[in-house]
């Protein structure tokens, strides 16, 4: 497989993603300080689609609550075992169709940016599941200590595509221990869940807010968060910040107990857009553009 490195000309970091490997980013790094978590390693995520590092998440991220779905007056029926489809413990697809995809174009590579596409439309084992075509380009540029993430989704016949993506970097802070670690988080409305994970409809306003992680876990999603959004992790003198810079109105913070990692998700819609209808269009001849960026 081919492994890009991107490197900032006027800093110590550098990024390495893998176009052969579904477009992962499999490591940020500042001064050879690894700051994205590695989990089971790539090898996982090549054979089972266990996350890791920065992986995209299409058609739809994290879980939809059943599998089947109505857009656009179409039905669809997600078959277990179909191309790409993978199961979270309670049996409902979860992160999309693309893990690991071997079917990425690079379509321009500099030594600090990188642009990948998928035609997603040449691939009727996906449109299966998910049948509307379209291509993914995701361009990733490394400057000014800053990775910025930019896709954009565009529908290649007059059908329009649901945009329900999203993007999951492991954030980690080595040397500092998972309690010291601050997290800062802002204005945007927290979504309760079932049992399953799955939004139930009730809401409730979260203020901005700073506090320590502690002992705490999270795998919480969040809805209105509003372009420019600034999520942060910090300790002992390093700060890393994701900023949500358009086109991604929700979110998921994930941190599980027990590991030392924090995920500050953007996603295009919240959990089970695709079944609630709480998702917006690429409307054929106008592209969707969606842009988050993590700071070191």
């Amino acid at each position: 497989m081919h492994i890009v490195t991107l490197r900032d000309a006027h800093s110590p970091v550098t990024a390495r993603f893998i176009p052969d490997a579904g477009m992962i980013g499999i490591s940020l790094a500042d001064d050879g300080v690894e700051l994205l978590g590695q989990r089971r390693g790539l090898d996982a995520y090549i054979s089972d689609g266990k996350t890791m590092g920065l992986p995209v998440l299409h058609p739809w991220a994290n879980r939809l609550s059943a599998n089947n779905f109505d857009a656009g007056g179409t039905s669809v029926q997600i078959a277990p075992g179909a191309a790409g489809v993978r199961l979270d413990p309670n049996g409902l697809p979860i992160h999309g169709l693309l893990a690991a995809h071997p079917d990425w174009r690079i379509a321009s590579e500099t030594p600090d940016e990188l642009i990948a596409t998928f035609d997603f439309a040449a691939h009727p084992e996906l449109l299966a599941s998910f049948p509307f075509p379209h291509t993914l380009d995701v361009t990733v540029t490394l400057r000014a200590r800053t990775l910025t993430v930019r896709a954009e989704v565009t529908a290649t016949t007059d059908t329009e595509v649901p945009l329900c993506f999203g993007f999951h970097p492991y954030l980690q802070l080595p040397g500092t221990p998972r309690a010291q670690w601050m997290i800062e988080t802002p204005a945007m409305r927290h979504l309760d869940v079932d049992e399953r994970g799955i939004p139930t409809g009730a809401v409730s306003r979260q203020e901005p807010s700073r506090e320590l992680l502690g002992d705490k876990s999270f795998d919480d999603g969040y809805d209105e968060v509003a372009d420019g959004s600034l999520f942060v992790v910090s300790a002992a003198g390093r700060r890393i910040e994701v900023r949500f810079l358009e086109g991604y109105p929700a979110a998921q913070i994930f941190a599980p107990a027990g590991e030392d990692l924090i995920c500050f998700e953007p996603m295009a819609a919240p959990t089970d857009a695709l079944i609630q209808g709480t998702y917006r269009t690429a409307r054929p001849g106008s592209p969707a553009v969606a842009q988050f960026s993590i700071s070191v």
